[in-house]
């Protein structure tokens, strides 16, 4: 299974903030314990890339870095051993730099013309973002008709309440979402509300695969 595939079997990806190296292995515990091992790291701390390479480690994780924004941070990410790459918006020189090391690599896009640069560069899986501001679902199923090849992963807005209606789209392959690792959870080291957080987040995915 290719690494697409993986997060597409995932679900939802937990987009983590973490200023704290220390909490990287109690929080991929947490995740892992409660049903999702996997993560995408944003690269918006001075521990981002070690916090990477902590959970890069692990054989039961699949770990991203996020907010990716310049070829010298693909690189930085590569050595960290990130297994995929997420960025806000479309960069050429990003993505082609993550194409040459063989990153997968999801960039942000919000409009057709977007989606249409993004498949010249032979990109078929994207990042919808800011997904809730963007537009959320309307928008998705507006860009579905003329690019019915494309996969998204809307991430920036949506919560539990709005989740089903997001992962209900069949031009929606996952979603990114911090409802299971809020910065109040992360920053005070409450890794039992994790776990339970996600639990449920996996549970809730159980009961919408079987309805």
């Amino acid at each position: 299974m290719n690494t697409l595939s993986e997060l597409s079997a995932f679900r939802v990806v937990p987009v983590v903030v973490l200023d704290n190296l220390s909490f990287a292995t109690p929080l991929a515990d947490a995740l892992v314990k409660g049903g999702l091992g996997c993560a995408e790291v944003t690269l918006r701390t001075a521990a981002s890339l070690e916090v990477i390479a902590v959970m890069a480690a692990r054989d039961d994780m699949l770990v991203g870095a996020g907010t990716v924004l310049t070829t010298a941070q693909v690189d930085e990410a590569h050595e960290a051993g990130a297994h995929f790459l997420v960025s806000p918006g479309l960069d050429r020189d990003v993505v082609a730099h993550a194409q040459s090391l063989g990153l997968p690599v999801l960039p942000g896009v919000a409009t057709a013309t977007e989606v249409q640069a993004a498949l010249r560069l032979g990109l078929s899986h994207l990042k919808f973002f800011p997904a809730v501001p963007a537009g959320g679902v309307d928008v998705i199923n507006a860009l579905h008709g003329p690019f019915p090849s494309v996969r998204f992963m809307p991430t920036g807005g949506i919560t539990m309440a709005t989740l089903d209606d997001f992962l209900s789209h069949p031009a929606i392959f996952a979603v990114g979402g911090s409802w299971m690792v809020p910065r109040s959870l992360l920053d005070s080291g409450d890794f039992d509300g994790v776990q339970r957080l996600t639990h449920d987040t996996v549970s809730h995915l159980a009961t919408l695969a079987s309805t």
